[in-house]
């Protein structure tokens, strides 16, 4: 998707009204979303009674001195999808969206979220809850600030929270006489009880040679190697990210859904390597692998999941040690076990930086997955021209077929995120997946949004189409043209090595800019070898790391017209180096 010299894009996979267009009419309440000011308030199938659990998290709460506790939708290793027995978020509110926070004071209680979610969060919560449109920390600390009183105490789970964003919500707190209060219990798990569900038992696995791209032994090496350059001397790195781990050992695992990871941490030092992880688990071949150059430095040692916060304490007590963190993966908890002169904090591990860039093995295997993606793709396609009209198909249906058609080809296994298929009013969710109360027919006369992708043993895929058998409108014409322009515009870039995602991603905007439109999500975001749909910290936001060649990205402009249609259409690029007639020099 970049060149260097000159970085190039290869491809593998509202503002104001629109001037001269008649604006269709914005849909208001329906009876699929809650309504809290009528007389009794109306709430839809879809949400739940948290009543009961919001009375019993107070308790809790009372019991621990605490005027608030907040509640994120993340596990403690900071993963975007989490297993069923981490979504405390969605426990507690009814709300399944991948992005938010929930907060609960003694008297009221908000689930804070982004613009793609905002109709989901109406669908599915009851009126306990009030909906904050914004999911920005610093609007999380201005109702804070409001609904808690001074000197009053705010809880949080540390194995919840990021080192990032800790200090992002002192920083909001910051002068309020407002306290944050880390706590050893968390009180959602209270609440749930035993119906919480247990720990995952799955066989983590080894990936089969013809898989990777290199051996586990020459990534440890290379890892090492790069601790021996850095200034700051670090004598170990802690890798906390799930698919950090699962990418250096060549390891897989289906702990959480749509990405082929398992829970575990990793202490790489420059003699000795620690796995913590549940070692029944590991397979036979998995286990003879990481003890193949035992003893010695290339000897993997695997110590019990739980163990890595009195492991991190022994081993600073040495003298000398320094330990190489990524602060957007580290949560509090553990950065808490390392002294500030032993810590190293950047953004990202080497492992993170490591895994973004691709070589030619990971390439090749990577294109081989989207070919046969592609096919399953279009077979889908050719049988909607032929079952629509018919009236036969709906947004659930589609799906599923569509992720049979992906487990039919070779290497499949499954879809690496719940398939978004929305036809008509529901494509103007961006992130919407089909449900039995929400599933619409798919007809000629509407379009039909469908972005899926596949794990393959050899890459992980997402694509986007939109698509309409009848006759579009104008607008529709219109907004379609300029998204596909931007897809385009964006793909064919030719710029300097290390370029921001963000310096290039208005390209993709600039079409729809030009005609008064936007769209409220990213422009896309990294992908991995099997492993997360959404890798991190490739792609077109501010925190993202500089583009460079072997990287992969999404492309993905779209427009959505609430309760009208939705179009997005996403590729997957490759950043290659280009040709120039000058040398492009990098960017700093």
């Amino acid at each position: 998707m970049v060149c260097i010299p000159g970085l190039l894009w290869v491809w593998i996979s509202l503002l104001v009204p629109l001037h001269g267009y008649p604006q269709p009419k914005m849909s208001g309440s329906s009876d699929d979303t809650r309504n809290c000011t009528a007389t009794p308030p109306y709430l839809p199938p879809t949400a739940i009674d948290t009543t009961e659990r919001l009375r019993i998290l107070r308790h809790h709460m009372q019991s621990h001195n605490l005027s608030a506790y907040i509640i994120p939708a993340t596990d403690a290793h900071m993963s975007e999808y989490i297993a069923e027995r981490d979504k405390r978020l969605a426990w507690m509110t009814g709300f399944t969206g991948s992005s938010g926070t929930g907060v609960v004071t003694l008297q009221k209680a908000a689930l804070f979220t982004d613009s793609r979610y905002w109709i989901q969060a109406e669908r599915q919560m009851d009126c306990n809850w009030e909906l904050q449109k914004s999911g920005w920390i610093s609007a999380i600390g201005q109702w804070l600030v409001k609904e808690v009183p001074e000197g009053e105490k705010i809880g949080l789970d540390p194995y919840l929270f990021s080192i990032d964003n800790w200090d992002s919500y002192l920083q909001a707190l910051d002068g309020s006489n407002r306290t944050l209060v880390a706590l050893d219990d968390n009180l959602v798990d209270l609440v749930w009880g035993s119906q919480r569900p247990l720990p995952p038992t799955n066989t983590i696995y080894q990936l089969p040679d013809d898989f990777i791209g290199s051996t586990w032994q020459e990534k440890v090496s290379h890892i090492r190697t790069q601790m021996e350059n850095h200034s700051g001397k670090p004598t170990a790195v802690l890798l906390s990210g799930l698919e950090e781990t699962a990418w250096l050992f060549n390891l897989r695992g289906d702990d959480i859904p749509y990405t082929p990871v398992f829970y575990a941490y990793t202490l790489l030092t420059k003699t000795s390597i620690s796995l913590f992880v549940n070692q029944s688990r590991l397979s036979g071949d998995a286990s003879q692998a990481l003890a193949a150059g035992c003893p010695g430095p290339l000897c993997v040692t695997v110590v019990d999941y739980e163990a890595i916060s009195e492991s991190l304490r022994i081993y600073v007590q040495q003298d000398g040690v320094h330990i190489w963190i990524g602060t957007e993966y580290t949560t509090l908890a553990l950065y808490r076990e390392i002294p500030p002169e032993k810590r190293l904090e950047e953004n990202y591990s080497p492992v993170m930086i490591a895994k973004a860039s691709k070589n030619a093995k990971e390439q090749e295997l990577m294109r081989a997955a989207h070919v046969r993606d592609a096919i399953a793709v279009i077979r889908y396609l050719v049988w909607l021209e032929k079952m629509v009209p018919s009236g036969s198909v709906d947004e659930i249906s589609g799906a599923n077929f569509v992720n049979q058609l992906r487990r039919e080809e070779l290497f499949c296994h499954g879809p690496s995120f719940e398939t978004i298929s929305a036809s008509g009013l529901n494509a103007a969710l961006a992130h919407y997946s089909p449900s039995n109360t929400t599933s619409r027919k798919l007809t000629v006369d509407e379009m039909y949004l469908l972005d899926s992708g596949g794990q393959y043993l050899d890459g992980t895929t997402d694509i986007t189409r939109t698509v309409q058998w009848g006759e579009p409108t104008a607008l529709q014409k219109e907004a379609y043209t300029r998204v596909l322009m931007g897809n385009i515009d964006l793909s064919r870039l030719v710029f300097p090595p290390r370029t921001s995602g963000r310096m290039v991603e208005v390209l993709a905007r600039r079409p729809l800019w030009e005609v008064g439109l936007n769209y409220g999500h990213g422009t896309g975001h990294g992908i991995g070898n099997f492993l997360s749909v959404h890798e991190w910290p490739v792609g077109f936001q501010s925190n993202n790391v500089p583009l460079d060649k072997g990287m992969f990205t999404s492309i993905e402009p779209g427009y959505y017209l609430e309760g009208e249609f939705g179009i997005r259409l996403e590729d997957v690029a490759l950043v290659v180096e280009a040709q120039t007639k000058v040398i492009l020099l990098p960017i700093f």
